[in-house]
């Protein structure tokens, strides 16, 4: 999968910039246009998969590669968003993190590390009982940024 702009599921904006403001949708780890939902660490780039934390070790890698896959679709997806409003992640300064399971956290934080090297954004991080498209889905990330006019 290519490194575009987060697309939504349904009619509304991916972004919408206000002032120096720039809020982003929640983003969840699918392709709208290829109806794809990231599974795990096959439908992440070949050359982000270790970075990310596979270890070709069946029984762990079947564990914790689709949080971590889905962790660095979203947050890369936030990235490719972001600079197309006219920023970077270090604009970001705040996240809200929505997760099916809390347990997915610590292998999602690691990933979110990738991201936001130095100071992090603020966060709140939520568990919720579902997320759409369907219980596949096991992170959402919305954000918001200050740009500089």
């Amino acid at each position: 999968m290519s490194s575009t702009i987060a697309k939504p599921l349904a009619k509304y904006a991916p972004y919408k910039r206000k002032g120096n403001l720039v809020f982003l949708s929640g983003i969840i780890a699918v392709d709208p246009a290829a109806g794809k939902i990231v599974h795990g660490y096959e439908d992440v780039p070949h050359e982000v998969r270790e970075r990310i934390g596979k270890t070709g070790e069946f029984s762990v890698d079947v564990k914790e590669g689709p949080i971590r896959a889905q962790s660095w679709y979203v947050l890369d997806r936030i990235r490719a968003t972001i600079e197309a409003a006219g920023g970077s992640m270090a604009d970001i300064f705040k996240l809200v993190q929505y997760f099916r399971d809390l347990r997915d956290y610590p292998a999602y934080n690691r990933v979110r590390g990738m991201f936001f090297e130095g100071d992090p954004p603020v966060s709140t991080v939520v568990q919720v009982s579902a997320m759409l498209p369907d219980e596949s889905i096991l992170v959402e990330v919305e954000a918001t940024a200050w740009l500089p006019e």
